[in-house]
This record gives structure tokens, sequence and C-alpha cells, in this order.
């Protein structure tokens, strides 16, 4: 008898986590009006707390290409909005927890996308900044993103590479979106601390 109830509790366990997982990856990915993100439409992502600088742009680090995903060193409302496009081909919106393509909707000298991508390990930094000119293809693994909820803070969330999604037989080192101050530049950069962030239709 004890070990029935054992058993069903057991099995009423992984239910419970089954279930959960599931629920979180159905829950779509709100805006600042409390509208879900859409797939292919103009959002601004900027900082949730202003001090860590302002909308997301294109950052030229080097003077040459490629250029680098940063932010506005100001909260005017500057920047160049982004479109995201899920993984799953039948999503209409954007999901937590779920890969998704990012592009920047905007026009560079470089010949070469927009389409953010996670970069190597810097020597100096030790970290890993996110990069534009990546592929979007099925196995661009380097270019699919996606959105965790911040822990009681509703319309907040973090952006993660870990595309499982695309491959969930692969092994990767996943990371968290932070920031990494470059000579009075702000860089998007994984392997550090975490950047809350909110999303503004545009």
């Amino acid at each position: 008898m004890l070990s029935m109830r054992l058993f069903m509790s057991l099995i009423l366990t992984v239910w419970l986590f089954t279930a959960t997982k599931s629920l979180s990856q159905n829950t779509n990915v709100l805006d600042t009006n409390g509208k879900p993100l859409s797939r292919n439409k103009e959002y601004h992502i900027k900082p949730a707390i202003t001090d860590n600088g302002g909308r997301f742009t294109l950052i030229d680090r080097n003077q040459s290409c490629p250029l680098y995903v940063g932010l506005e060193n100001t909260d005017l409302p500057e920047g160049f909005p982004v479109k995201f496009t899920p993984f799953a081909k039948g999503d209409k919106y954007v999901k937590l927890g779920k890969d998704f393509t990012v592009v920047f909707s905007a026009a560079t000298t470089c010949v070469q996308s927009t389409a953010w991508s996670v970069g190597s390990t810097e020597a100096k930094s030790g970290r890993r900044l996110v990069v534009t000119g990546g592929d979007v293809g099925e196995r661009a693994y380097g270019s699919y993103f996606r959105i965790v909820a911040v822990e009681g803070r509703a319309g907040i969330y973090n952006i993660q590479w870990c595309p499982t999604d695309v491959c969930n037989i692969c092994r990767f080192r996943c990371g968290t979106a932070g920031i990494l101050r470059e000579n009075g530049k702000i860089l998007l950069a994984l392997d550090g601390g975490m950047l809350p962030v909110v999303f503004q239709k545009v």
C-alpha cells in the first residue's frame, strides 16, 4: 500500500513538473502595453532600469564591420527597433523560453544582415558579445535567442542564448545577456550580470 502511494505521488510530481514547464513555454511575452510580442512586428528593447542605458542600437565598436548589439548612452528616444521571428513556424507570438531570431530594422554600410548572433569569447573580458551579421538558417545556432521572465516582476524579462529548440540534443554553454561598458560604449554581452529589459511596440 505504501509503495502504491509512493508511486502515485511520483506520477503526480512528474505530471505537475511537465504541466508547469508546458504552461511556461506557451506563455506569450508581453510588451509595455500588456500585448503579446508579435512575429515580425517592430519593437524597441530598453532596460527596465534606465541607469543601465537607453534603447538597443547598433554599435560601431572598432570603426569597422561587423556592428555590435548595444545600448544608447542616454534614455532619449533613439536606437533602432527589432523584429522577432519565432523558430516554431506556427507561433504567431514570441513565447517564454522558446527560440527566435532577432533582427534590427535598420540599414547599415556593412554588407551583411543586422541579425543578432553570439560571438566568440573575448580574451580581455572573458565574455561573449552579441554581434550582428548572423545567419538565420535553422542550423545557425548562434542566432537563436529566447526570453525568460524576471521572477516577481510582471512585464520585465531577460534575454538568453540557449537554442535547445533548434537542437535539443546539443550541449550549449548557455548564457544570459547583460552589459559590458567599453570606451564609453555599452555593449550587450553574455557571461556576466543580467540586464532586465522591456519591449516597447513601435
